[in-house]
């Protein structure tokens, strides 16, 4: 019998899942998306149906083995990826969910946040878990839905009830609720899990009323998840992989030594630097676990932002002023600048380094011959300055350079953005030949689970560059540009305090 020599990674992402196939050369051989529907029940709450969520990667698993040619027994493993802080609560009997899942964007547990706030539970969680306490996390979510649910805090207690990010949906259900797991990356995004024990922090549960036997056991990022339940594809398949998006993101970007970054443009943005065997802490900056791998943890510093590729979402299908999201490079390229423009995509607030949960988005400097094409550039600079503020924020104190960016995300096909990111950072830009590096990273770390590939220096011999853009702005004119940002971002700041107060 042939060995096999494909993996699977199922990609579930903020606004919709994809699954690609992989071969043994890091090659995309098969893939299939799908949307999922945004729920927006208040203003700044973002939720999302977890069966749908489900479904949509059901659905996409089986066209990418269609379309791979492929059948389900040649796939060696499964490796998934998810969007990290989003969460559920479901019955552990009948499998269903008690209340959407509360996505990472969503503020709706900033009343919770403000109350551990005041009880002084900042700098514990800080301390043992590298995050900035914010409604962003997991943690929160949790006792958001034991309120809106009577009696789920009750059947939680008696063990009825089981939590999980997307992942450990995902895996309860592909292994037909055999696996309620998740790695070391996930649960490193909870705000309740302590980063040097390894463990989930019993004295932070019990201060936000989070009852222990709701969680996941947390296994190495490349450890066994089960098998799929044979209904799903007609046989079992290994699930040997899993990674939150970022961190499987820097995998697939073989980032594996201390110093070596990348950011992604996707939904979010997100700075990941790979800093080894230790947790650094920097202002403004989360610390976290990368991936646990074969035993052994390595940590990274993390600098998120809420609204990235979003952004370009929202110039479609709320403005509706682009078509799709490849427009804004056409659109972007009609003008020299943004004529002074600057949108601040701060939606949901603003995460590092500025973590102002009451920040709201702003659009300043239009003047009457501002047309569409200023606002769409403005929107697309708007990422790169973005990811300016994390990366200043990791150099600030003088013991970290940064002399390069590798670059991944469904928005780094646009060559005005990465010419934009080079010059307003004075850095080159590295766009790689694989793109979709968070499903790269996930079919990695299933392959490393499975022995497909024998080592992370296999990876990293598979890693190439698409093209470098070097920065050819003068430092004049970007010190100017991004001072303006930084004037724009400060009007964003406390706005939706401001107007309550009003």
């Amino acid at each position: 019998m042939p060995e096999k020599q494909y993996v699977m990674a199922l990609d579930s992402g903020t606004t919709g899942v994809r699954t690609i196939i992989w071969n043994k050369n890091g090659e995309m051989v098969g893939d299939a998306a799908q949307e999922f529907t945004q729920i927006y029940p208040q203003p700044g709450w973002v939720e999302h149906n977890a069966e749908e969520i489900l479904d949509a990667q059901l659905a996409t698993a089986r066209k990418a083995i269609q379309r791979a040619g492929i059948s389900p027994e040649d796939i060696r493993a499964i490796g998934i990826t998810n969007q990290r802080e989003s969460a559920v609560l479901w019955d552990r009997a009948t499998g269903k969910p008690l209340y959407n899942s509360i996505c990472w964007q969503s503020r709706q547990t900033a009343d919770i946040i403000e109350g551990w706030m005041a009880r002084g539970l900042s700098e514990e969680i800080r301390e043992k878990t590298g995050l900035v306490i914010d409604a962003y996390f997991s943690a929160s979510k949790i006792p958001f839905v034991f309120d809106a649910v009577p009696g789920s805090r009750e059947r939680a207690e008696r063990g009825e009830i089981a939590f999980g990010t997307i992942d450990t949906w995902l895996i309860w259900n592909l292994t037909g609720g055999k696996s309620h797991l998740t790695d070391y990356s996930n649960a490193s995004r909870s705000m309740i899990f302590n980063i040097k024990t390894l463990e989930w922090d019993e004295h932070l549960c019990s201060e936000m009323g989070i009852p222990m036997a709701v969680l996941p056991t947390v296994i190495d990022s490349n450890g066994d998840f089960g098998v799929t339940d044979a209904s799903l594809f007609g046989v079992e398949i290994p699930i040997r992989g899993v990674a939150g998006d970022q961190q499987a993101a820097l995998f697939g970007q073989a980032c594996f030594q201390p110093g070596m970054a990348k950011n992604t443009f996707g939904t979010a943005g997100v700075y990941l630097m790979n800093t080894g065997d230790r947790p650094v802490f920097k202002d403004g900056l989360t610390t976290t676990i990368a991936w646990g791998l074969d035993g052994k943890i390595s940590y990274a510093l993390e600098g998120v932002i809420f609204i990235s590729g979003a952004t370009i979402q929202w110039l479609r299908d709320e403005l509706k002023i682009i078509q799709t999201s490849a427009d804004t490079e056409w659109y972007g390229f009609m003008v020299p600048d943004t004529q002074g423009v600057y949108l601040v995509p701060a939606f949901v607030g603003l995460c590092a380094p500025y973590w102002d949960m009451y920040a709201r988005g702003l659009m300043v400097g239009m003047t009457r011959g501002t047309n569409r094409n200023h606002v769409i550039r403005a929107g697309l600079e708007a990422l790169a300055y973005q990811t300016r503020d994390i990366i200043d924020a990791v150099t600030a104190d003088g013991s970290i350079q940064v002399t390069e960016l590798r670059v991944d995300g469904g928005a780094v096909a646009n060559n005005l953005l990465c010419q934009f990111q080079a010059d307003i950072l004075g850095l080159p830009v590295i766009r790689p030949t694989v793109v979709e590096m968070t499903a790269l990273g996930a079919g990695y770390l299933a392959g490393l689970g499975s022995g497909l590939w024998e080592s992370t220096d296999d990876i990293a011999g598979q890693w190439g560059v698409d093209r470098c853009f070097e920065p050819t702005m003068s430092a004049s004119q970007r010190d100017s540009l991004y001072s303006g940002w930084q004037a724009a971002v400060e009007l964003s700041r406390g706005w939706a305090k401001k107007v309550a107060a009003v």
